[in-house]
């Protein structure tokens, strides 16, 4: 059914963001990219892709920053025109991506007002996807508990926020479970969500999600080892969804090693590739130990990748935003990395990228 009324108000856009698909890099652009002798060259040769002249007013020499920074605006353009024209229930569905960067955003705020840092200069480093109207009158904060109130009000966050934590919190606890207890509920409510719209919309979206998860599950397990944090503590952290959840997580909670969370991975066919390779370690940090957790954020990246290429191949369902949103943003990470290693004359890892097509 809905595939016969989509088109009415979401054709049009899903038509668009196909079509920006189109114009991800693909392998033989990475092979151009790659064989740069300077940034100059590399400006050339990204003016030659769907990028176009997007560096043309930019001094010599470049900065690495500059052209992340600029990539990102074109993503961020790109997504302004799709949210201007959506309707209901593709521009709530477009509002929960903004979320995840509000989060970031405001957990920047609030690091920033914790270590008495000036909130005008760390807007200026906020994603420009997480930015909302209110975000200024964050900065009128003088102390944590004025910033939450002002979250509170002023945010679409207010319910991941007043669900889970308190003011008083936010001076207590270390900064990345604030970051992680708010993650989870927000994945959560976009997972309920997905399932309300039903169709291939939940279909691919709680698939991703599932995913999503199932990462920020085993990077909290991994994070907290050898810290402070109590394996009930970590348990809280954990998403309630997931291919692991419910008996992964509870083995995960428990977990004192890394060798434990291979074995929970192993339960899932799609996560046995995870530890492929990786030899075995003890609880300790070591260099084996980092060697392995690199290795595994770079399979937890073409997972991803290989999920929301995925997504392109059923129609009448808004994962392909989300799924653009994701790839492109890969994309991003991919060029700064080739522009980081040209700068540096570091061509032996200039293949340590994560191709999409």
């Amino acid at each position: 059914m809905e595939a016969l009324l989509f088109n009415v108000d979401g054709g049009f856009l899903e038509g668009t963001v196909r079509g920006y698909k189109a114009g991800i890099l693909t392998q033989s652009h990475y092979a151009n990219l790659t064989q740069c002798e300077n940034l100059e060259d590399f400006r050339t040769q990204l003016s030659a892709t769907d990028y176009g002249n997007f560096l043309a007013n930019e001094p010599l020499p470049i900065s690495t920053a500059t052209i992340a920074d600029k990539a990102t605006q074109i993503l961020v353009d790109q997504f302004k025109y799709l949210r201007n024209n959506a309707v209901e229930p593709l521009s709530k569905f477009l509002d929960y991506i903004t979320y995840a960067y509000m989060i970031d955003n405001v957990i920047l705020l609030i690091t920033g007002t914790l270590h008495e840092r000036d909130t005008h200069e760390l807007i200026e480093r906020c994603h420009p996807l997480g930015v909302f109207e209110s975000m200024p009158a964050l900065c009128v904060a003088s102390n944590v508990e004025e910033l939450f109130q002002s979250v509170l009000v002023e945010t679409p966050l207010a319910p991941y926020f007043r669900d889970c934590l308190s003011a008083s919190d936010l001076d207590d606890l270390n900064i990345e479970i604030i970051r992680n207890t708010v993650y989870k509920a927000y994945l959560e409510d976009f997972y309920a969500y997905c399932g309300s719209l039903g169709g291939p919309t939940a279909d691919v979206m709680q698939r991703i999600l599932s995913f999503e998860a199932d990462r920020r599950t085993v990077n909290i397990t991994i994070n907290s080892f050898n810290t402070e944090l109590s394996k009930d503590e970590r348990a809280r952290l954990f998403p309630a969804i997931g291919r692991l959840f419910p008996e992964g997580n509870n083995q995960l909670a428990k977990a004192d090693e890394i060798d434990q969370v291979r074995s929970v991975c192993e339960n899932v066919g799609e996560y046995r590739q995870f530890f492929a390779d990786a030899g075995s370690s003890s609880n300790g940090p070591n260099d084996e130990d980092s060697g392995i957790l690199s290795q595994l954020e770079d399979r937890f990246f073409q997972t991803e990748v290989h999920l929301n290429k995925m997504a392109f191949l059923q129609q009448f369902q808004y994962g392909v935003f989300y799924a653009y949103m994701k790839l492109k943003e890969q994309e991003i990470r991919n060029i700064t990395w080739i522009a980081e290693c040209i700068a540096q004359n570091a061509k032996d890892r200039i293949q340590d990228f994560i191709p999409i097509f």
